[in-house]
């Protein structure tokens, strides 16, 4: 990540000394945009560091939530310094119209181009990297690949969107075409950005885990034979690969208090070595028909995190 922030910064500078020699709003918005990925990779770099921090006791759960924190200030930062710059400069050429000469349009042209060959291979990495995670972007659960993903893609877009107002309006004479350009590529950053903070606001006030999970979980406990029921199971995401499971059951009657224990301690072993994410498991466990029971294992001390009594 390093290298390709890198990259991105020499590609940001590239684009905004010839957006600046060239006047061309296109290429001044495409320079925004290489800005605004050259911060959200700072972030990234910031989320990968911070999530690994082991749990404390202010944070019992661990920091795995900071991915989705900075995959959230990411989701701004594209949207602030890429798309509303994009919005200006699309405007301010209508208004005022650019002058770019034959060789600003040569050497802008250039610019994006070399930008082009940089992003798309950078997009290939990324989707390397995807198709050994899984092979779909939706299903990705690292939101800081998912945000690079994004960011690559876009850029590849933008950088088209850039040389086609560009080539037109050198062809044409007509500005309203690269003030086109401008609009479109701050309309894609928007829509990227909005979609990556809709992602990390779920992600930050307790998405679910994935569906798969929480069905093999419920199967998992279903299949014991001392539960009669399964009254409820709730699941929610701490991190990229971490879950927290919280499930009520009602036991068959008959069993004694160190029966009802033994069982608990084995239900939530075989969880945890079935769907290894389930990093915290707490059961709120009852025996049918025995109040006394019920009201036993609903206080503080019958819960116990994974491997716990």
């Amino acid at each position: 990540m390093l290298v390709a922030l890198a990259a991105n910064l020499v590609i940001a500078a590239a684009k905004a000394v010839g957006g600046l020699l060239a006047a061309s709003p296109a290429l001044l918005s495409e320079a925004a945009h290489s800005v605004a990925d050259s911060l959200n990779e700072v972030f990234l770099l910031a989320a990968l560091r911070r999530s690994r921090r082991p749990a404390d006791r202010r944070h019992p759960f661990g920091y795995g939530k900071e991915r989705f924190f900075w995959s959230l200030l990411a989701a701004v930062g594209i949207f602030v310094m890429g798309g509303c710059f994009s919005f200006f400069q699309g405007v301010e050429a209508l208004r005022n119209g650019a002058g770019e000469t034959r060789s600003g349009y040569v050497a802008g042209l250039i610019v994006l181009a070399v930008a082009l060959l940089a992003e798309g291979g950078s997009l290939l990495r990324a989707l390397y990297q995807v198709r050994r995670q899984g092979g779909r972007v939706r299903d990705l659960r690292d939101p800081a690949l998912r945000t690079v993903v994004a960011e690559d893609g876009t850029a590849v877009v933008g950088v088209t969107l850039a040389m086609a107002g560009m080539a037109l309006h050198m062809v044409t004479g007509d500005v309203v075409w690269e003030a086109s350009a401008s609009l479109a590529i701050g309309a894609l950053l928007v829509y990227v950005a909005y979609r990556l903070g809709r992602d990390a606001r779920d992600q930050l006030i307790g998405e679910a885990a994935d569906p798969e999970a929480s069905d093999r979980i419920r199967e998992l406990l279903a299949e014991q034979p001392e539960i009669d029921s399964v009254e409820a199971l709730f699941t929610m995401k701490t991190g990229m690969d971490t879950a927290l499971v919280a499930a009520r059951v009602d036991l068959a009657p008959g069993m004694d208090s160190e029966r009802v224990e033994e069982v608990a301690v084995r239900i939530k072993r075989s969880i945890a070595r079935e769907v290894p994410e389930a990093g915290q498991i707490f059961l709120d466990v009852t025996e049918r028909g025995d109040p006394e029971a019920r009201e036993a294992w609903e206080s503080p001390a019958a819960t116990g995190e994974r491997g716990g009594a």
